[in-house]
């Protein structure tokens, strides 16, 4: 499906939290409190709009939205966006043993942070996508809260240039 702003910025609230409430990982709320921002002019302008509505939002929030993110290379169903994301970098197709790596990464990352790892893995590969979860297991939770953020950003900006015509 695609959308262009000018039928984005005429939609009805509930319209438009259905259209884009799945961009931000089973947050419509993002969509919902940025849809007072509207007009847009282009589609970062409304990925901004989105984007400040977490970044102003509580550190609850920001947890709970981080937490809706599923495990990479995980074997639950998850999001149709997040399916086709991993999909794109090879999650779906470890070895048993790569699948176990991951699994034990992904256990250890939630159990240090208390959010899963996230990371935008459009264009990299399992190898990029284990070596940052190598790389950012040390960091602080401050570090990796900021770090997280970033990446939702990155993931939804992707999410809404393939949506979006301008």
């Amino acid at each position: 499906m695609n959308l262009n702003l000018s039928t984005i910025n005429e939609m009805p609230k509930e319209q438009f939290v259905e259209a884009l409430g799945a961009i931000f990982e089973h947050s419509p709320w993002v969509a919902e409190l940025a849809f007072d921002a509207r007009p847009f002019r282009t589609a970062d302008e409304l990925h901004d709009a989105m984007v400040k509505v977490v970044i102003h939002s509580s550190e609850d929030r920001k947890i709970a939205l981080f937490r809706e993110h599923p495990d990479l290379a995980t074997r639950i169903k998850i999001g149709e966006y997040s399916t086709l994301e991993q999909k794109g970098a090879g999650l779906d197709r470890l070895t048993p043993e790569e699948f176990e790596v991951f699994t034990r990464r992904n256990r250890e990352y939630t159990g240090k942070f208390g959010f899963p790892f996230i990371l935008a893995v459009r264009g990299k590969d399992k190898s990029d996508i284990l070596a940052a979860m190598e790389a950012r297991i040390d960091n602080s939770l401050e570090e990796e809260a900021d770090e997280a953020l970033w990446q939702i950003a990155r993931i939804t900006k992707f999410r809404l240039h393939d949506l979006i015509t301008e």
